[in-house]
This record gives C-alpha cells, structure tokens and sequence, in this order.
C-alpha cells in the first residue's frame, strides 16, 4: 500500500468531541500538527456552537458522551439539521449495538480506544480523499481556465502559484516580491500578469500584498 501523505490534512478543519479531558487535550496537541484547525470540545451542545461559527470538513466523535452519546449526536445532525460531515466515532466498547447503529447511519470509521494516532490519522486521511480529489480537480481546471485568459508562457508558473495558495476564501497573501522570489520570474512579468487578472475581473486588489480571485469571472475554455 502506497504511504499515506499526511501533508494534505492541512487544508481541513476537524471537530473533536471527547469528554474525557486528559484524552481530548493529548489527540488535539498531535492533531494540531496536521490539521489546519482542530476545535475540540467536551459537549454536543459545544460541538454544535462550533458548527454554527466554523466550517468543518471532519468530525472525531466518542460514542459515550457523558450524558449524551455520539451516534445520537450525528443522527441529529444529519436527520434533524440536514447537515452530513463525514465522521469517525472512537470507542472504549466493541458491541455490536455500537456497531450496527454507526453502519446504519453510514460513520465512515470506527477506532477502539486506546486511540492508535497512526490509525485514526490513515483514517483521517482516507475519510477526507473525496474532498481532496475535488480540490486537485477544481484547482486544475482553474488552471486551465486562468491559463486560457493570458497569452505569455512565462506566466504560467505564476499561474500555478496562485492558485496553489488561494486560501479558503479565494484569497491570495502574497506581494509582488514573495511571488518573483518564489516563483523566479521578474517583476514585470507578475505586474504584467496582475493587470491582465484586474482588468477581466479574476484577481481584485483588497488591500496591500491581498488579493481576492474570483473564478467566476474565468473564461470557459474551447
């Protein structure tokens, strides 16, 4: 089996649920690592709070709450909230009931405490390939179709690495100077470039070395 490149879980945000304390602040310190943002919380009604604030991609969830109980906890998400987050449950138990309730609510993991990190970051991994099979494929096309909108080879690196940073919010954080040292290219070919994005409306300036690209201003290619 190919190893497993964690690298990529930088770019999702998890939400952790686990009412042991000890337990909770260990996973989250190695999770920090990898993960763009780990928000961890003892309480459905916590887990809930961060929904309404954050988006997340994952939810790590115990299945024995104190009080409450994690399978409950996703069904009311799913069922009475429309909200569907891929999950992995973790438990102390290995009872079918558990096991049979986390099928039929289609959990994409399982994990039997002790939590084996190596374990639950190949499932974090795994869970998460779909979105990160989308993002290649929708960064592609946008390089195609940004790459159709200039005429001048020599900006086609420039191209990749601006699509490669956009942030969440479609937001590239980087000057002139960042991108002619990290890209090799001369300052006239990134002003060059930079103009010929402003006037078709694709990258807009918002404030000094911030850059908002909007992709539904890209042309469609032949």
């Amino acid at each position: 089996m190919n190893r497993r490149d964690f690298d990529v879980l930088n770019g999702f945000n998890i939400l952790y649920i686990e009412d042991e304390a000890d337990l909770l602040k260990h996973t989250t310190a190695v999770l920090e690592d990898f993960a763009k943002n780990i928000f961890s919380v003892q309480t459905c009604d916590e887990a809930l709070k961060v929904l309404d604030e954050n988006h997340i991609d994952v939810i790590i969830s115990d299945i024995l709450l104190k009080n409450e109980n994690g399978i409950e906890f996703l069904r009311h998400l799913k069922d009475d909230l429309n909200i569907t987050i891929p999950a992995i449950l973790t438990t102390a138990h290995t009872d079918t009931e558990h096991l049979l309730d986390a099928i039929k609510l289609k959990v994409e993991n399982y994990i039997i405490k002790p939590i084996n990190i190596k374990e639950l970051l190949n499932s974090l991994h795994d869970v998460l390939m779909p979105k990160i099979q989308q993002r290649e494929i929708d960064r592609s096309y946008n390089i195609i179709k940004t790459i159709s909108a200039v005429t001048d080879g020599k900006q086609v690196d420039i191209i990749r690495f601006i699509i490669k940073n956009l942030d969440d919010e479609n937001i590239l954080k980087y000057s002139y100077t960042d991108i002619m040292e990290k890209v090799e290219v001369s300052k006239p070919t990134v002003i060059k470039l930079f103009k010929s994005l402003s006037d078709q409306g694709i990258l807009t300036k918002i404030q000094n070395a911030k850059y908002l690209f909007d992709e539904t201003k890209l042309p469609i290619p032949e």
